[in-house]
């Protein structure tokens, strides 16, 4: 489907593994081709309803629903935190233990969010980070927002000390090459934020069935993470994330 592969299809709704660099509705101003309802409503031929959101650079399930009343129920579901939300990050930094951050979030400059300071009334934000594989300095771990706000998990990440390894509002702007992350040479592996929404979950709903959604990690995040594997074994020759 023009490069956009189907996770499921039936029920009233189509999951999708969202690449990174697509709006998931048009924007304003912005160039970049067509968004990803765009092209689903071009192959289907028929209107499909946003059922939640991902930010341009985050890859991975989506979840369109093709009728209004499974639209209806789904973003209800999403809305009260019956979704469960799974997602992948590359971080700078050993993250080595598990842990909860509950810090409220407040608009910033640019279309940025950032921690409220004490005094401040932010919106109640939680996020539960697990380690999945830690590096010599990068970690790839597992963020599950346990509300919704707006950038919470790479905001979140970033107050702990652990920013995205890319992130061009919050972090490094410049694409990691192979040489950054114990690989060799100038190739560039990185070059967007690696956030990845790795699974999608949900119990039984009016009128939707209990369902259990994954993507595998995109290519750009799992041969960073190879690389940063690499680096660690004996026949590696880096030192893992390099800093500048």
């Amino acid at each position: 489907m023009s490069g956009v592969r189907v996770l499921f299809e039936g029920a009233g709704l189509l999951a999708v593994d969202k690449p990174a660099g697509m709006l998931v509705i048009p924007g304003r101003g912005e160039g970049g081709g067509p968004s990803l309802r765009e092209v689903l409503e071009e192959q289907l031929k028929r209107k499909v309803y946003v059922v939640h959101r991902l930010d341009r650079d985050t890859s991975g399930v989506m979840v369109f629903a093709l009728e209004p009343g499974v639209h209806r129920t789904l973003s209800m579901a999403f809305e009260s935190g019956k979704v469960r939300k799974r997602y992948l990050a590359l971080v700078e930094g050993r993250v080595e233990a598990p842990r909860v951050v509950d810090a409220a979030l407040v608009p910033a400059r640019k279309g940025r969010m950032r921690v409220a300071r004490p005094g401040e009334e932010g919106k109640p934000s939680r996020t539960r980070v697990r380690p999945v594989e830690v590096f010599t300095s990068a970690s790839l771990v597992e963020a599950e927002p346990m509300t919704g706000r707006t950038h919470q998990i790479r905001v979140h990440l970033l107050s702990e000390g652990h920013p995205l390894l890319v992130d061009h509002q919050y972090g490094r702007d410049e694409p990691l090459k192979a040489k950054d992350v114990g690989g060799e040479g100038e190739e560039e592996v990185l070059a967007r934020t690696p956030l990845h929404a790795a699974r999608l979950e949900w119990p039984a709903l009016p009128g939707v069935e209990a369902r259990a959604l994954e993507s595998p990690l995109p290519e750009d995040m799992a041969r960073t993470v190879a690389l940063l594997r690499n680096a660690l074994s004996p026949s590696g020759r880096g030192p893992g994330l390099i800093a500048d």
